[in-house]
C-alpha cells in the first residue's frame, strides 16, 4: 500500500516538473503578434538580444513612427529609438539583426535597419507579419525551377570556365589594409554620398577563421559582389558537428544564431539574432543575408564573446556552436530555417605537400550553392597555400585531385602552374570545374567528397618548345617516325626529347600535319570554345577530357573537311554532311575545321612546365 502511494507521489511530481517545460514550448509556438495598424508614435516596448554569453537581455525602445514603402513597395518599416545601459554603450551593432521587439507582450517584428554613423540608437523594425508572409510564399518554390515555374535550361560552358582560367581575370591584386566594418551601402554603392541619411540593413558579422589576412583582402571585391561583407574578421572556429538535440530552449526569440558557409579547419559564418521560433520553424535577421532565395546551409547555436563598441560600427564576436538545423530560405525579410534537419554539405580534404618536405592535411565542409561554393573553394585553396607557401614572386604549384559527382564518374584534376600568380591559378583550377557543374542548369547535380593533393615549391620551372625535327620526311602507313622536340629553359639550357610516332595503318597516302605542343594550346585549337552540353554526363566527360597544361602532346592531322560539334571532333565528314551543316536550314552549334585528327599521344610530365607549339608536315607514301 505504502509502495503504491510512493509511486503515485513520484508520478504527480514528474507531471508537475514537465508541465512548465511543455507550456514554454507551447508558448514558443503560439506567440501573439502585434498588428502593424495599431503601432503608434510614443508607444513603449522591449527588445531582446545577446550582448554576452548565450542568454538574451532585454532593453527598451520607443516607437517614433512608421515609414511606409520601405524597403519595397507595399512594405513598411517601424522606426524606434533604443534605450538601456548596454545599448548606450554599443548603439545599434552588427549582429543585432533579428532582435525581437514586443509591445504589451506581443511580437511586433525584428530590428533590422539602422542609420550608419547615427548619433542616437535609431533602428528600423521589420514587421513580423511581413516576415511570415514572405516565407510562406517561399515554401511553395520548387528547386530547379525559376520563379515562373519553368524548368531551368542547360547553359553554355566555355573552355576557360572548365579549366578555371576565367577566375584569374576576376581576381584583383592583393590589397593592403584591413577589412570593412560598415554596412554594404558604404562600399562602392551609388548611394554612398547619402551615407548616414538613409536606412541600411544592419551589417551582418561574417567570421573568417583559419584564413590569412591576405586571402580575405584578396577576395573582398568578389565577396562584396556576392553580397558577402567581412564586417568582422575575427571570431571562433566552427567545428564539424553532427545534428544536435533540439530542446524547448533551442534558438528561441532573442538568442544568437549562426549561418555557416564553411566549417572545419576553415570557418566562414554569419551571426545574427532569432526573431521567432514557431515549433521547428525559425525566423531571423529581418533583412536579407545574401538574397539566395532557396538555400541549404547549417543553422547553429552560437555564443557571444562580447560586443565591441566601435565608432564606425559596433559588432559582436561570436563562436558558432552545435548545428541544430538548416537555413532553407534567404529572402528580403530575413532568413528562415528548420530545426532537426541537416543540410547537404560538400566535404573537402586537402593534403598540402609543402616546399619544406612536410604534409599538412586540412578538412572542412562548404555549403552547396551555385554561386557561393566556387568562391568559397577558391578562397580556401588559396588560403591553404598562402598560409604555408609564398604568394609573391615565382613559385610552382601542382594540383591533383578528385571531385565526386553523384550518379556520374568522378572528375579528375591534374594541373601544374609555374609563374607569378601560380597560387591564384591553382585555386581557380579547382573552383572552375565546380562552378561549371553547379551552374550547368541540370537537375540533381550533387557533389560529393572533394580530395586534393597540392604540392608547392619556391622556384619557377618553365621551359619553351623551341623547335621540332623529323628523322625523315616520308613514311608508309603503319611505320614509326621519330620526332625530336628541342626544349629550352629560361636559363638557356636546352635538352632534346625523342618521341616515337606511329603512322596509323589505315591512313591513305597524302600529306599529314604533325602538331607538337602544350595541352592548353592543343585544347584551344581542337575544341569549340563554347558549347551547350546535352546532359550532365556529357559535361562531366568534357571536364575529364581537358588536356593537361604541364606537358606536351603529339597529334596527327589530315587536311580534310571536318567539324567540332560540342566537344566532339568529327573528322573526315562527307561533302553531303558538311553541306547540311552549312545549309540555310541550319546555323550555329558547330565549328568547321580543315584539319581532321587521325591520332594523338600524351607525353609524361617533364621536370619543367613546357609551353609552346610547333607544326611540321610528313608525307605518307605507298
Amino acid at each position: 500500500m505504502s509502495r503504491n502511494i510512493l509511486l503515485l507521489f513520484a508520478l504527480l511530481l514528474t507531471l508537475q516538473l514537465t508541465v512548465p517545460a511543455q507550456s514554454l514550448a507551447g508558448a514558443a509556438q503560439k506567440v501573439e503578434y502585434y498588428p502593424l495598424e495599431e503601432v503608434r508614435t510614443g508607444q513603449k516596448g522591449t527588445a531582446r538580444t545577446v550582448f554576452a554569453g548565450a542568454e538574451p537581455q532585454e532593453f527598451g525602445l520607443e516607437i517614433l513612427g512608421v515609414l511606409p514603402g520601405f524597403p519595397a513597395p507595399r512594405k513598411s518599416v517601424i522606426i524606434a529609438r533604443l534605450s538601456g545601459k548596454e545599448v548606450e554603450r554599443t548603439s545599434v551593432f552588427a549582429g543585432m539583426s533579428g532582435s525581437p521587439v514586443y509591445i504589451d507582450g506581443k511580437l511586433v517584428g525584428a530590428i533590422a535597419y539602422a542609420f550608419p554613423f547615427s548619433k542616437e540608437p535609431i533602428a528600423g523594425i521589420t514587421p513580423i507579419k511581413q516576415m511570415i508572409e514572405m516565407f510562406e510564399q517561399g515554401k511553395q518554390s520548387s528547386g530547379g525551377r525559376d520563379q515562373l515555374g519553368f524548368q531551368r535550361e542547360p547553359r553554355a560552358v566555355s573552355y576557360s570556365q572548365l579549366t578555371g582560367d576565367g577566375w584569374k581575370s576576376l581576381l584583383p591584386q592583393a590589397q593592403a589594409g584591413g577589412v570593412s566594418f560598415v554596412a554594404p551601402v558604404a562600399t562602392g554603392s551609388p548611394l554612398a554620398a547619402l551615407l548616414g541619411q538613409q536606412f541600411a540593413p544592419i551589417a551582418t558579422p561574417l567570421i573568417f577563421n583559419g584564413f590569412t589576412a591576405q586571402s580575405v583582402s584578396q577576395f573582398t571585391p568578389q565577396l562584396q559582389a556576392q553580397g558577402l561583407l567581412p564586417v568582422a574578421g575575427v571570431g571562433g572556429a566552427s567545428a564539424i558537428t553532427p545534428l544536435g538535440k533540439v530542446t524547448d530552449r533551442t534558438l528561441v526569440g532573442g538568442t544568437s544564431v549562426s549561418v555557416e558557409l564553411v566549417r572545419g579547419d576553415f570557418t566562414v559564418a554569419a551571426s545574427g539574432t532569432v526573431t521567432l521560433r514557431d515549433g521547428n520553424q525559425v525566423y531571423a535577421f529581418g533583412h536579407p543575408f545574401l538574397s539566395l532565395g532557396s538555400a541549404d546551409m547549417p543553422m547553429s547555436e552560437s555564443q557571444v564573446v562580447t560586443v565591441i563598441p566601435n565608432t564606425l560600427n559596433s559588432f559582436k564576436l561570436t563562436v558558432p556552436g552545435q548545428m541544430v538545423g538548416t537555413i532553407s530560405q534567404d529572402r528580403s525579410t530575413g532568413i528562415y530555417g528548420n530545426l532537426g534537419r541537416a543540410p547537404k554539405m560538400i566535404p573537402v580534404t586537402i593534403n598540402l605537400h609543402t616546399s619544406r618536405g612536410q604534409v599538412e592535411t586540412f578538412r572542412y565542409e562548404v555549403a552547396n550553392d551555385e554561386f557561393l561554393t566556387p568562391l568559397l573553394l577558391n578562397m580556401t585553396v588559396y588560403s591553404t597555400l598562402t598560409s604555408s607557401e609564398r604568394s609573391l614572386g615565382d613559385s610552382t604549384v601542382s594540383v591533383r585531385g578528385k571531385i565526386e559527382v553523384k550518379g556520374q564518374e568522378s572528375i579528375t584534376l591534374e594541373r601544374r602552374f609555374s609563374a607569378q600568380g601560380a597560387v591564384i591559378s591553382a585555386a581557380g583550377s579547382v573552383a572552375g570545374p565546380v562552378q561549371a557543374l553547379l551552374s550547368s542548369g541540370f537537375e540533381g547535380v550533387e557533389l560529393g567528397q572533394i580530395t586534393l593533393d597540392i604540392a608547392a615549391s619556391d622556384s619557377r620551372r618553365v621551359a619553351s618548345l623551341d623547335r621540332i625535327a623529323l628523322d625523315r620526311n616520308e613514311a608508309r602507313s603503319g611505320e614509326t617516325v621519330e620526332v625530336q622536340a628541342y626544349v629550352r629553359t629560361e636559363s638557356g639550357k636546352q635538352f632534346v626529347q625523342r618521341i616515337p610516332v606511329q603512322i596509323p595503318a589505315d591512313v591513305p597516302p597524302g600529306q599529314l600535319v604533325l602538331f607538337v605542343g602544350d595541352g592548353g594550346t592543343l585544347q584551344q585549337a581542337s575544341a569549340s570554345q563554347s558549347f551547350v552540353p546535352k546532359d550532365l554526363s556529357q559535361l562531366v566527360g568534357a571536364i575529364n577530357r581537358i588536356k593537361k597544361n604541364d606537358r606536351l602532346y603529339v597529334k596527327l592531322f589530315r587536311i580534310t573537311t571536318g567539324a567540332v560539334i560540342g566537344t566532339d571532333e568529327m573528322p573526315n565528314l562527307p561533302p553531303s554532311f558538311v553541306a547540311t551543316l552549312n545549309s540555310d536550314r541550319a546555323s550555329g552549334g558547330y565549328t568547321p575545321t580543315v584539319l581532321s585528327p587521325v591520332g594523338e599521344k600524351e607525353l609524361p610530365p617533364a621536370e619543367y612546365v613546357v609551353n609552346g607549339q610547333q607544326l611540321i608536315t610528313i608525307s605518307v607514301i605507298r
